[in-house]
């Protein structure tokens, strides 16, 4: 039990870093630019190959 304990206090820790790290550095938490299920925006500054492929197939099928 000892060790759930520290391991969930150790992760609250972390977070916490990470969070604050967010907050004062005013940047976006970046994901990757290609797939996901949903259409979002990419914050990537250059769109990656798998995101410019997905996007001129969806433009080829829209016109």
């Amino acid at each position: 039990m000892m060790y759930f304990i520290v391991t969930f206090v150790v992760m609250l820790v972390v977070i916490a870093i990470m969070a604050i790290g967010v907050i004062f550095g005013r940047r976006a938490i970046k994901g990757s630019c290609g797939g996901g299920m949903s259409k979002a925006e990419c914050v990537c500054v250059e769109k990656c190959d798998k995101r410019k492929k997905m996007e001129a197939e969806a433009h080829l099928t829209q016109g």
